[in-house]
């Protein structure tokens, strides 16, 4: 018998939601993990990032009674899960020695969720889960990514791997479905060539560098997208400073505030319609005192309120 698309949490669910058969899904926004992606074969599958989801929710735990208090991000109350339409689907089983099968899963349990009518928010997982959640996105484009990240993943194949953590936005380019992407928050140094510039720039997506948002401000990433644009956000934990994500593999000084990552979520909620949302590259043994995770958790919060807010 093959495996179930997602199996229940291990411990607390997110924020308390009730726990969901993904498939006979009935909720507004489905959250789910995918621990593993498509690892370089050298680094193997070991915990690193796979842990995420477990500690998010784990941290997330205590908001889940205090979702009735008035949160000062929203102005007001969130509301219980149960009348946010949230529910926790679970983790996707993942096997080390079948990552092919794996990724063909967490593919496909997203795209259950779209086919349920929710919004998928994803916890990976390291950078490779994004592309795997994007690809069951076929029949709801045109997309328009917003990928915030210090880097811009668009290598071609690394050691002969095409769907590593350095490839996810050069895989999701290939996608029919896949408009345009607006890469956000680079800076450093990282895996890009020259090349890998230059081929995501002709291809027609747009670089908006971490200190030119905090020179032009949210605004400037959020003119990239067109009036009701339908969105996907790739969110990589360094793409935001490490004052506020420090349990990233990859920190890199300067980067994006919390408050101007919540700007842009809630801005994109009201300019288009985000369909859904994945975070990656948490790594929870490199985090201090849960602060990576209590971010993730309260970005998720913010997206659901501005979604909410904005009528979707």
């Amino acid at each position: 018998m093959s495996p179930a698309l997602a199996i229940p949490p291990d411990g607390p669910s997110f924020l308390g939601a009730p726990h969901a058969d993904i498939a006979r899904l009935v909720a507004r926004f489905a959250v789910l993990g995918i621990p593993q992606g498509v690892p370089y074969p050298a680094r193997g599958a070991g915990p690193g990032a796979a842990a995420a989801p477990r500690a998010i929710r784990q941290r997330a735990a205590r908001f889940g009674g205090m979702l009735a208090h008035h949160d000062f991000d929203l102005g007001g109350a969130l509301g219980d899960a149960g009348a946010l339409g949230l529910a926790d689907c679970g983790d996707v089983p993942a096997d080390p020695h079948d990552v092919a099968a794996g990724a063909a899963r967490a593919t496909a349990a997203v795209r259950r969720i779209l086919a349920a009518g929710a919004v998928p928010i994803v916890l990976g997982g390291d950078d490779s889960t994004t592309a795997l959640a994007l690809a069951a996105f076929d029949g709801h484009g045109p997309l328009h990514v917003l990928q915030i990240d210090a880097h811009i993943d668009y290598r071609d194949e690394v050691e002969g791997v095409r769907d590593g953590y350095s490839s996810p936005m050069r895989r999701a380019a290939e996608m029919p479905w896949v408009e345009r992407i607006v890469h956000c928050g680079a800076r450093g140094v990282g895996s890009a060539r020259p090349d890998d510039v230059r081929d995501t720039l002709a291809r027609g997506n747009a670089i908006v560098t971490a200190r030119e948002l905090r020179r032009a401000g949210v605004e400037r990433v959020l003119a990239e997208f067109p009036p009701g644009a339908r969105c996907y956000v790739a969110f990589d934990c360094d793409g935001l400073d490490p004052a506020v994500m420090p349990g990233t593999s990859a920190p890199v000084p300067g980067g994006l505030s919390f408050e101007e990552a919540v700007d842009l979520v809630a801005g994109l909620a009201r300019r288009g319609r985000i369909l859904g949302i994945n975070f990656a590259e948490h790594h929870p043994s490199l985090d201090v005192n849960g602060i990576t995770a209590l971010a993730i958790v309260r970005l998720v919060v913010n997206l659901i309120g501005a979604v909410r807010g904005a009528g979707m």
